[in-house]
């Protein structure tokens, strides 16, 4: 039934199914947020439920907010319960909690009971998923994680409604979520400690890099050590990057630096070929991870001279300092050192640095600086269709 159309789309879809577009399309370029504690990507799927549901309930942009804002918190929450611990194990953290955060969002915009939310979140926890098998591949399986999980949690918000039931120990059961998918410890006081008073949603990180975030503060460690010096990819004699044990396994793989990447998604978890991007390019953007881009021999080359060691220090990855040594072929070393990446919690992107972004992915758009304006001003929107009208308008000319 036409009930809500994706972001940027025309046709209105089930809300399930709008629901699961729009949450591929926010991961689609791995340029969406994350929360370093948690390491989950709180937006990618508590957007999608918020938007679809929130065209289905004719929300206001108000309530539109809330049910975002209890979403991404309980995005960070969940994942920040086993820090870690769904990705050791070989599962995507966001595809796992996922569910539960869209169904949370839904139920609230349903304007659901509480006893109906839990076995909504029951019924969520079912489909919690999103394998890790596509780092030795060429696949992109890991942008449609956050649709998968956007769609299952909308169903399971209406299941519930509908009168089905999940179980209330979805969460610390023996057969709950954290037992079956996560391979640490689990500690459930980081899902209320502080609730009402911290907000780990205000912990958000902003991405600069459409790629892994675990590779961010290597590529700001990179820049740090050649700032000021005029250096050129033909100079470089050899690269150390100190990269976080956690790190390691998902953007230092078998292939890394080895061959080039095997698809455009693959070079976005390829540490040693995207900081000899940025050695040739000076940037790394969304036009450093095309086809024509990753077949550059001259920047496999490169990436051959770039070695990772082993970081230790406490703390979780995606909130690791950075170092970087590279030695020239005239002799001389230069390091470069970072406490953090730059757009996290610790080094957040300033309000400028984000609408530059804003507005390099909606492609320049003349009305591009009108829709980031309606979006910073959503609670005054009386439900979400001009912001989507204008989404759409903006996708349909570029």
């Amino acid at each position: 039934p036409p009930e809500a159309r994706p972001l940027t789309g025309t046709q209105a879809l089930s809300a399930p199914a709008a629901a699961f577009a729009t949450g591929v399309m926010v991961h689609a370029l791995d340029f969406d947020d994350t929360h370093a504690g948690a390491l989950v990507h709180a937006t990618a799927v508590t957007l999608p439920a918020a938007i679809a549901v929130g065209q289905e309930r004719a929300a206001s942009g108000a309530d539109v907010l809330l049910a975002g804002a209890i979403g991404l918190e309980t995005a960070c929450r969940l994942g920040a319960v086993s820090p870690h611990g769904f990705h050791s194990g070989g599962v995507h953290a966001t595809g796992a909690v996922g569910p539960l955060v869209a169904a949370l969002v839904a139920g609230r915009l349903s304007r659901l009971p509480s006893a109906t939310l839990v076995h909504a979140l029951g019924i969520a926890g079912s489909s919690g998923a999103g394998l890790l098998e596509f780092l030795d591949t060429d696949a992109d399986t890991k942008a449609l994680h956050p649709g998968s999980a956007s769609l299952n949690g909308v169903l399971a918000a209406r299941l519930a409604a509908a009168g089905a039931t999940g179980p209330s120990s979805v969460l610390e059961g023996r057969r709950g979520l954290y037992a079956a998918l996560t391979s640490r410890p689990a500690d459930f006081t980081a899902l209320t400690d502080g609730l009402g008073t911290r907000w780990e949603a205000t912990r958000i990180g902003i991405k600069p890099y459409p790629s892994c975030q675990l590779m961010h503060v290597a590529l700001d460690a990179v820049s740090a050590a050649v700032a000021g010096h005029d250096v050129t990819a033909s100079d470089i004699a050899d690269v150390e990057v100190a990269v976080h044990s956690d790190s390691l396994p998902i953007v230092c793989g078998p292939n890394a630096g080895v061959a080039a990447p095997r698809s455009t998604y693959d070079g976005k978890f390829d540490l040693p070929w995207s900081v000899a991007a940025l050695l040739h390019d000076g940037v790394v953007d969304v036009a450093t991870y095309t086809d024509e881009s990753i077949a550059r021999p001259d920047v496999l080359a490169t990436a051959r001279r770039v070695r990772s060691v082993e970081l230790v220090t406490d703390g979780p990855a995606a909130a690791a300092p950075g170092r970087a040594v590279v030695t020239l072929t005239d002799g001389r070393v230069l390091t470069g050192t970072v406490d953090g990446s730059r757009g996290s919690a610790a080094l957040p992107l300033s309000d400028d640095d984000l609408t530059d972004k804003f507005l390099a992915n909606c492609g320049h758009q003349p009305r591009a600086k009108e829709l980031s304006a309606r979006l910073l001003d959503l609670a005054g929107e009386s439900d979400l269709t001009a912001v989507l009208d204008l989404a759409a308008a903006l996708a349909s000319s570029s």
